[in-house]
């Protein structure tokens, strides 16, 4: 009896008949997507603002504070739309993906960048109320961003969360907060699941220790410092051109195929 199966001669000349489309997706090309990023005020939020904005994007920038999301807005070389929101609020979430398609037409992109690191005593002296309160702006605010997002997208759809490699390497001080960048992976993980048929994707993209504000304190200190760099293996801080690209990329239509994923932006922290 004959078989359907290639020999290994037809097999090795099909493999080399894959269609070769006239135009393949550029990774990190996001000029003229319609883009809503959370915690746009300061620090990382800002350098993606600015980032999304001179790669061609117009922006709903989103933070409580509507005086610094001005400030950004004057500093951007490409349209952006001031939505002063409490990301915590289910309302709020909603408000914005409304705002920005009376705005723009569509959402695209929703970045879940709003976050909160403070650094908090071993579990029997931290205040429940601090705990609840990092879960709701880490966590719950990203999953709010999400189901709004979801309502206003259609396919090819990208939502993004800002994680953290101390989600998975937690460090003393911090278990609020590695707990809950822990949780978006997972979360990011299930709504890459339910949102797949919508053709949205969901990814994490989890920085690594970056010269910051956010990081001053431990940069300031040579024990801590010295630390966390001999646990990078490029042994340096990480920069502001170091992150950009990657939520450019997910953002992208050459991310088309990627989702549920984490990818990791630390200089190799997690490797040591």
């Amino acid at each position: 009896p004959q078989s359907d199966e290639p020999s290994g001669e037809e097999a090795a000349t099909m493999s080399q008949q894959i269609e070769i489309p006239r135009a393949l997706p550029r990774g990190g090309d996001v000029a003229g997507k319609r883009v809503v990023l959370t915690g746009a005020g300061r620090g990382l939020g800002r350098l993606l603002a600015h980032a999304f904005s001179q790669a061609g994007a117009s922006i709903t920038l989103v933070a409580r504070t509507e005086s610094e999301l001005k400030e950004v807005a004057a500093e951007l070389p490409g349209p952006s739309l001031v939505c002063p929101a409490d990301v915590t609020d289910e309302a709020a979430n909603e408000a914005v993906a409304d705002a920005s398609v009376a705005e723009w037409g569509g959402v695209d992109v929703w970045i879940a960048n709003a976050g909160i690191s403070p650094v908090v005593a071993g579990p029997r002296e931290t205040d429940p109320a601090i705990w609840r309160q990092v879960l709701e702006v880490n966590l719950t605010a990203a999953f709010l961003g999400a189901r709004a997002a979801a309502r206003v997208m259609g396919d090819g759809g990208r939502i993004i969360f800002t994680g953290s490699v101390l989600g998975e390497r937690p460090g003393r001080g911090l278990a609020a907060y590695s707990a809950s960048k822990a949780g978006l992976v997972g979360l990011a993980k299930g709504l890459a699941l339910e949102l797949a048929p919508a053709g949205i994707t969901v990814n994490v993209v989890a920085p690594g220790w970056f010269d910051s504000p956010l990081a001053e304190g431990w940069m300031k200190s040579p024990k801590k410092s010295a630390e966390i760099l001999g646990h990078t293996a490029q042994g340096r801080w990480g920069e502001a051109t170091d992150l950009a690209g990657a939520y450019q990329f997910l953002a992208s239509e050459a991310s088309g195929f990627v989702t549920g994923t984490v990818l990791n932006v630390d200089g190799g922290y997690l490797l040591t």
